[in-house]
């Protein structure tokens, strides 16, 4: 192949999708670039196929926004939770994605307190369960970490069939997963423990790999492995959060990465789709299309819904200058966590919050408008409040 097609067929748009580029230049053209893109392109991860041949993926198809990194990587003043109105979403977009139902009303009574009630409550449960393990920066990611957040997010909740059998860490038997044309069979459960071996081995190591980018390849893999009958994507999700929380990106408990996957859940899908359509050809698997499709419809998507940094920063001011006392410093962190930018009114945040009189509550919003970190807007009869 000559230099000039070489380069040409690299920076192709479709280069990520080898169907489309056997139709645009021939499978003899596409033949050829594979070859080279082995000899000298492709990047090698120490993870491996059904096969035993190492996943590959490019470098520099897709890049992440800097002013992502930055957001994502923002330390947070208010405690290290997750937040309630990013947990109220990741819940209800993450089990829609598996088409699994779930009422907001419902969602917020369990992130309020109150115990589950039916099978829909049990979800919400398990996830909300789930995403407070994952905050605690002291679970780190082993295997005996993962299986126990498995169960408190995932196992528990499901029929006796579906779980996991005493004293296993993964399923007992084969499993499939239909993915619109895609038939992908998850692997063999006699190579289960060797493989999740490596990946936990993978998510741990220190390489040169970035890491907002590691953690979509280690969403992939765990998905691929498919290691659960079920809540493999949720299981997938889940993890990609963990990791990038225990790499320091603390505002992800403030992102609902899966609102972002829900609404790209065509391309989403597609992608995996895309990453076994490409391996019946190229004999590897490449998983460089659900990189790019998850730097392109999550990553670079995120927009972090906070106070302006002079709010945060007078709010700052005022409290060590003793103008704001420690009732109010949990009443604004709880504000921020549940409402971010959102209204709310002085009942639901008496409601909410659960620990106040409505006279406290009133004479906070009160003292927070006079301080010009809270703004008030007339609704009718009601008054609504939002962070500056």
């Amino acid at each position: 192949m000559d230099a000039k097609l070489f380069t040409q067929m690299l920076r192709d748009k479709n280069l990520i999708d080898l169907k489309k580029m056997q139709y645009k230049y021939s499978k003899d053209a596409v033949a050829e670039l594979l070859d080279l893109l082995k000899d000298s392109v492709f990047l090698s991860l120490p993870l491996l196929d059904v096969h035993g041949a190492n996943l590959v993926y490019l470098e520099n198809t897709a890049q992440v926004s800097m002013n992502v990194v930055k957001q994502l990587l923002r330390t947070r003043q208010a405690q290290q939770a997750f937040g309630l109105k990013a947990m109220e979403i990741e819940i209800h977009d993450s089990l829609a994605i598996e088409n699994i139902h779930s009422s907001r009303d419902s969602i917020r009574k369990i992130l309020y307190g109150y115990a589950p009630v039916n099978e829909e409550e049990n979800y919400i449960w398990g996830m909300k369960k789930g995403l407070e393990y994952i905050a605690d920066l002291s679970h780190t990611i082993t295997e005996e970490n993962l299986h126990q957040l498995y169960q408190m997010a995932v196992g528990n909740y499901l029929p006796p069939d579906d779980q996991l059998l005493s004293g296993k860490l993964y399923r007992h038997d084969s499993v499939c997963v239909m993915g619109g044309k895609v038939e992908h069979k998850g692997l063999p459960r006699g190579k289960l423990p060797d493989y999740m071996k490596a990946l936990i081995a993978f998510v741990n190591q220190d390489d040169t790999i970035n890491e907002l980018v590691k953690g979509s390849i280690i969403h992939f893999y765990f998905a691929y492995l498919h290691p659960y009958f079920d809540g493999n994507g949720r299981m997938a999700r889940l993890l990609h959060l963990w990791y990038l929380m225990q790499k320091g990106y603390h505002s992800a408990l403030f992102v609902p990465f899966s609102s972002y996957i829900n609404e790209s859940k065509q391309r989403y899908y597609k992608a995996y789709s895309i990453v076994e359509e490409n391996a019946a050809i190229s004999q590897l698997i490449d998983v460089t299309p659900f990189v790019a499709y998850f730097i392109s419809n999550v990553y670079n998507q995120i927009r972090l819904d906070e106070a302006k940094t002079d709010t945060l920063q007078s709010f700052q001011q005022l409290f060590h200058a003793g103008k704001i006392t420690a009732k109010e410093t949990d009443l604004w962190y709880f504000v921020l966590s549940a409402y971010g930018t959102d209204s709310f009114s002085t009942k639901q945040l008496e409601r909410d919050f659960g620990n106040a009189a409505y006279a406290t509550i009133r004479s906070f919003v009160l003292k927070f408008e006079s301080l010009g970190l809270l703004a008030g807007q007339r609704y009718t009869s009601k008054v609504k409040y939002h962070v500056c």
